[in-house]
């Protein structure tokens, strides 16, 4: 018998019934995975969903490596606090079986915003679905480390270019060093990091995570 909470079953079985797809019902699904994508897609650490959702950060974690099945209270808690719906949660993302042809413009000052106490974020390409990198510009507003209760971290690696300004660049590992307009860095984002502005107006950079 499957160790599968009966609810997951009875959802996944009436999302394929309304596919019309009666096959999709005994599909594997990687519900952690799928919680990962989603977080990921809205450029959200596991301390800010956290937040969104009144879940626990080690809570979300163990559900995104699938060491626990969420119960159908914390389940109606990612939904409202991500802002899917709840077929978004259980459905795997269609792949794609030929050349590929998406495509998805941003103009400029048109992405979605996602302001934080120490960034200004906005989201590019956000009409895309299970995106294989996550784009964003970001304002750094924060003037001093003291300014971050803790290390900013989350999975994957990432690509930093500095647009305008000048900022100092902390990471767990390594000593702060300041990067101007045209440097950029590569690195592991498990690694804690934050950026911090030095140039008299709030710098800007562009990341990029996969």
């Amino acid at each position: 018998m499957s160790d599968e909470p009966h609810f997951l079953r009875e959802e996944k079985i009436e999302i394929a019934r309304a596919e019309g797809n009666a096959e999709a019902a005994v599909e594997p699904l990687q519900l952690g995975k799928r919680v990962r994508e989603i977080r990921l897609s809205q450029n959200l650490t596991l301390e800010e969903a956290s937040k969104r959702t009144g879940l626990a950060r080690s809570t979300l974690s163990k559900i995104e490596n699938e060491q626990i099945s969420p119960t159908f209270s914390a389940v109606n808690k990612l939904v409202k606090g991500l802002g899917i719906d709840m077929p978004q949660l259980f459905t795997q993302p269609k792949r794609s079986s030929g050349a590929g042809g998406r495509r998805d413009i941003t103009r400029c000052g048109e992405g979605t915003p996602h302001p934080t106490p120490t960034y200004e974020h906005e989201l590019l390409a956000t009409q895309l679905t299970s995106k294989k990198m996550v784009p964003f510009r970001t304002v750094v507003h924060a003037r001093s480390f003291d300014e971050y209760p803790e290390w900013v971290r989350h999975d994957g690696e990432e690509f930093l270019y500095v647009l305008k300004g000048s900022l100092l660049f902390y990471t767990e590992f390594y000593e702060p060093i300041e990067l101007f307009e045209g440097d950029s860095a590569y690195y592991d984002c498990e690694m804690g990091h934050a950026l911090v502005s030095t140039s008299e107006q709030d710098a800007e950079v562009i990341w990029v995570t996969a």
